[in-house]
């Protein structure tokens, strides 16, 4: 972990310095990029830090989290903690209904997505004709192909959660308020200093040390978020998104539901495994990392042989695909579930 965070440090520095010492437009470019990645990377180390992987002492891990989430990234640290536990308890587990916030709020994603036919007509219910909407209609028929322009902004998404969250301005879901009013920001002063210090940094290098225009350096900010955005869902998109989905009444146990809502990633495709380790730091092995989320991930290659042969014991699904092949994968679950939705919508108006 030392080394993954002076790595990362060296990409930040990297970047700006692309910045500081050039005036060419391809090397603005490349460090837009590089910081991209950056905040990808640095996603996955405060992921680590936060599942208290790294010190047995919950409150070095939180404030490490604190630095790579809310300082590096802006990411608020509780605002992450809420959503990704919620996430963990149970992946891939549809709301209760429209108004309810009690499945994994990872594949919250109506209007724009569905991931599943009983989703993609979940909307019905707040509308008083109980009937899809125009733009939810459009939207699910059009979900294969607005998927990755849906990911390039996500990041603007989050960052607007994190900073409601971090200054008192509004929850991002139901559980998240509730949260909030029982027990307030666990670190509210350091989360709120972060965040200011993370804009300010970034104010800065966005307008090129005061040398860009306000256009040319909006234009930085919004390729190096867009392409982070894009970046960390790659990754987390692959490690769920496609896989088995439930209700509540229809989980299974909690071993099963993290394995069978949960897809492993590879090398192949001419992206080789040391690649695909750097990438995904560590959720490459994304169903081992659900099982035993407080592991290092160092120790997840280890992990991963036995809970393969485990699940092959008893007769339990354990997915892995490359990073092209389940992208694939991906994208054909959401044209399948356009397609049901547009077949149930023939079936139920046959005079259309």
């Amino acid at each position: 972990y030392l080394y993954k965070c002076s790595f990362n440090m060296c990409m930040w520095a990297a970047a700006v310095a692309m910045v500081y010492f050039s005036d060419n437009v391809g090397v603005h470019v490349a460090s837009a990029l590089l910081l991209g990645l950056f905040w990808q990377q640095c996603g996955w180390l405060a992921h680590d830090f936060l599942h208290h992987q790294v010190f047995k002492q919950r409150k070095y891990g939180d404030l490490a989290g604190i630095f790579w989430g809310d300082l590096m990234q802006g990411y608020s640290m509780q605002w992450w903690k809420n959503k990704h536990n919620g996430h963990h308890a149970v992946p891939n587990l549809h709301n209760t209904s429209a108004m309810t916030s009690d499945g994994d709020p990872d594949i919250d994603t109506m209007p724009l997505l569905a991931w599943s036919i009983k989703q993609a007509q979940s909307f019905r219910e707040l509308r008083a004709d109980g009937k899809d909407s125009a733009f939810v209609k459009f939207m699910i028929k059009w979900q294969a192909f607005t998927y990755f322009p849906i990911l390039l902004i996500a990041r603007l998404s989050w960052l607007n959660e994190s900073f409601k969250t971090a200054y008192g301005l509004g929850a991002s879901s139901a559980n998240a308020e509730i949260e909030m009013k029982r027990r307030g920001l666990q670190y509210p002063y350091l989360e709120r200093v972060g965040i200011a210090m993370h804009w300010t940094w970034m104010a800065v290098l966005a307008s090129g040390f005061g040398r860009f225009s306000p256009l040319y350096g909006m234009a930085y900010f919004l390729l190096a978020t867009c392409s982070c955005g894009l970046f960390l869902a790659l990754v987390f998109g692959l490690g769920h998104n496609g896989m088995a989905t439930y209700d509540a009444e229809t989980r299974p146990d909690f071993w099963k539901l993290q394995v069978t809502t949960t897809r492993n990633i590879t090398g192949g495709h001419g992206f080789p495994q040391f690649f695909v380790d750097w990438l995904c730091g560590g959720l490459q092995y994304q169903v081992d990392h659900h099982l035993f989320p407080m592991m290092p991930r160092h120790n997840l290659a280890k992990c991963h042989k036995l809970v393969e042969s485990f699940c092959k014991e008893w007769g339990v699904q354990y997915h892995e695909a490359d990073l092209v092949v389940g992208t694939i994968e991906v994208l054909q679950h959401l044209a399948k579930v356009s397609d049901d939705f547009l077949v149930d919508m023939i079936n139920e108006f046959p005079a259309m």
